[in-house]
């Protein structure tokens, strides 16, 4: 496209996915790796919540949680999802719908042993988005994992990644008088071509 130039501009939207995110690395005052993710419960019933962003691979978006979680539930169930990210620094915003697969290997066990001590005893200690009776319970819970897997916890099987498969990525830049730009690339996941249509505003 002739007028896909600029911010826009390339073959692989991966790239310009992490070229916007190095941007707003040095712009965006907290979390600029934050997404909003959206999943569906089994009755359709919309959920969205803020996780990180931990990598933008060659063919996909990934981040951890637990799978014991209500976000994991209903990832595993419906198999795809929705998140945007945007930053009000930049004035953009980046839109990703697509499948989801785990990511419970060696990838996961090295981004979970770069995480901090506590962060890693935290994963242990904590039974994501069940009931909690207090936060005493919760740190005498840190408190305990803490004593049966000292100072080099192994990943919880419980604990891992999520991967995004795109079947669709918009990049939307604020324009002046609310004329924004914005670009959606679509694909079929079997073929895997890209087709790139300018959007209304």
């Amino acid at each position: 496209m002739s007028d896909r130039s600029g911010i826009f501009a390339g073959d692989d939207p991966f790239a310009i996915a992490r070229s916007w995110l190095a941007e707003a690395e040095d712009s965006e005052v907290n979390d600029p790796n934050a997404i909003a993710l959206a999943t569906v419960d089994a009755d359709g019933l919309p959920n969205v919540r803020m996780v990180l962003l931990k990598e933008i691979e060659a063919d996909g978006f990934v981040f951890y949680t637990n799978y014991g979680s209500v976000k994991a539930q209903e990832l595993e169930q419906a198999g795809n999802a929705a998140f945007v990210m945007h930053w009000k620094s930049l004035r953009r915003q980046i839109r990703v719908r697509g499948t989801i697969t785990r990511e419970d290997g060696s990838k996961a066990d090295e981004y979970y042993a770069s995480r901090s001590l506590k962060s890693r005893l935290g994963a242990w200690a904590s039974q994501q988005s069940q009931p909690l009776s207090s936060r005493a319970a919760l740190m005498a819970e840190v408190a305990r994992v803490t004593a049966k897997h000292g100072t080099n916890p192994v990943r919880p099987p419980f604990w891992g990644g999520f991967r995004i498969n795109p079947v669709e990525i918009e990049f939307w830049a604020d324009g002046a008088f609310r004329l924004h730009d914005r670009f959606k690339w679509s694909r079929d996941e079997e073929a895997g071509n890209w087709l790139i249509q300018r959007l209304s505003p």
